[in-house]
This record gives C-alpha cells, structure tokens and sequence, in this order.
C-alpha cells in the first residue's frame, strides 16, 4: 500500500507565532488517521497547514507522490484535498442543492449519493443554508467536500456541539466514507472512543509535536493509554 500523504518536518504557525514544530508522519491510499491531542496542541493547526491556511515556515508536504507544499488552497483542492473546517463555511445564501454542485468535480460522488447518505439533506435540497440546523450544516459541510470527489479528506471536529441523534447519523456517514468507500481520511475529534473504531491510525499532538502514533485498535484495545495521552475518563467528551 503506497503512501498518499507524507508530511516530512512540518514547521507552520500563525504570524511569528510557530505551533507545529518538526512534525512528520505518513497516511496510507485507503487509510484513515484519528488526529488526537488537548485543546491547543496544534490539531486544527495540522488541518490548516495541510490545505494551506497558514503561515509555512519549513518541512514537505507531498499528496498522491507530488510536492504540493508551495500549492495555494486552491491548487491543494484541484489535487485532491477535500476539507470540513470547524466553521464549516458553507454558502448560506445558496441552496442545499447549489452548495453542493458549486463546488462538484468528477468523479464517483454527486448529489444523488450525497443525497442517498444524507437524507435530511435531500428533504431540504431547497433550503437556504441559512434555514438549516447545525447538524444539516454539518451534513451539508461533509457532503460538499464529498463533491470534490477528493483523494484525502480532512475533517476538524465534525461532531463538535451537536445532538447525539446526529452525532450517530454523522458517524455512520464517516464509517462509510472511511471503511466502505475506502477514502483516505484525518479526523481531528475530542471524543476519542467514538473516532478511533472507524479509523485504521492514531496520531497525538502535544504542543505541536508528535507524541505517540499507532495502530487505532491499540488505543481500543487499551483505554488506559488515551487517559495517559489526553488526560480524559471514560465518561468524557
């Protein structure tokens, strides 16, 4: 299985500020990677970096074997990073429907299987995105980068504040994605326990460096070593 993503020595931040510190690691085609850490350990910043959105100081970042460090955020979609940001960024004077074909690419994903994996986005493919509730936000978010048919997905805290009736729905959504369509994917997560079952590696950051990586189904396997890692218990979200 050749790699897809190689991050080699990523060095980024914001301003003068550096947050991510020397950070290398690989992803697999078809593998997924559940990016972990406390608040402010550089999760979201790994994200930004990867699609461009923030200040590169130095390291690679190579996709599907080509350099795509120099690449703006656009030229990072065209080669194949799709990107659920935490603020979800969705056109809210747009339609449900025309968020969705703004931005399609071709390939194997369009509206109808967003549509057929989404249902409640079908019911409002009329809707503004304005008129939706924070989960069809989501939904809509997941299904948009869905549409740039792309190599590797990057999701920042999908299930963040949301009612655990679609916190479910989006987790079967992201199995899917993950497990049968076989798309490569890094999803950052607070709640580790619900992430790690439907991802293949495990990456924690701390103060912007790595701190462990893994095999998902050890951390599983083994709850104890999330407790030492993320300082989190059981019962935590």
């Amino acid at each position: 299985m050749s790699d897809l993503l190689t991050v080699t020595d990523l060095r980024a931040g914001y301003g003068e500020a550096i947050v991510l510190d020397g950070v290398s690691f690989s992803l697999a085609a078809g593998q997924s990677l559940a990016l972990l850490g406390r608040n402010g350990a550089g999760k979201t910043t790994l994200i930004n970096t990867l699609v461009g959105a923030t200040r590169y100081r130095s390291g690679r970042i190579g996709l599907n074997g080509a350099d795509i460090t120099g690449f703006r955020s656009d030229r990072r979609a065209v080669a194949g990073i799709g990107w659920v940001p935490q603020e979800r960024n969705i056109f809210k004077s747009l339609t449900v429907e025309e968020n969705l074909t703004a931005v399609a690419r071709p390939g194997p994903w369009d509206v109808a299987r967003v549509f057929e994996m989404f249902p409640r986005l079908a019911e409002r493919r009329r809707n503004m995105g304005n008129q939706l509730s924070g989960g069809e936000q989501q939904m809509l978010a997941v299904g948009r980068a869905l549409m740039l048919n792309p190599r590797l997905m990057l999701l920042d805290e999908p299930l963040e504040g949301l009612a655990p009736i679609i916190v479910e729905e989006l987790l079967a959504a992201l199995r899917r994605i993950t497990r049968d369509e076989g798309l490569s994917a890094i999803i950052v997560e607070q709640n580790a326990r619900k992430l790690l079952p439907i991802t293949d590696r495990v990456v924690v950051l701390e103060r912007g460096r790595i701190v462990h990586a893994a095999d998902s189904a050890s951390l599983v396997e083994d709850p104890s070593k999330i407790e030492a890692w993320l300082a989190v218990s059981d019962d935590s979200h």
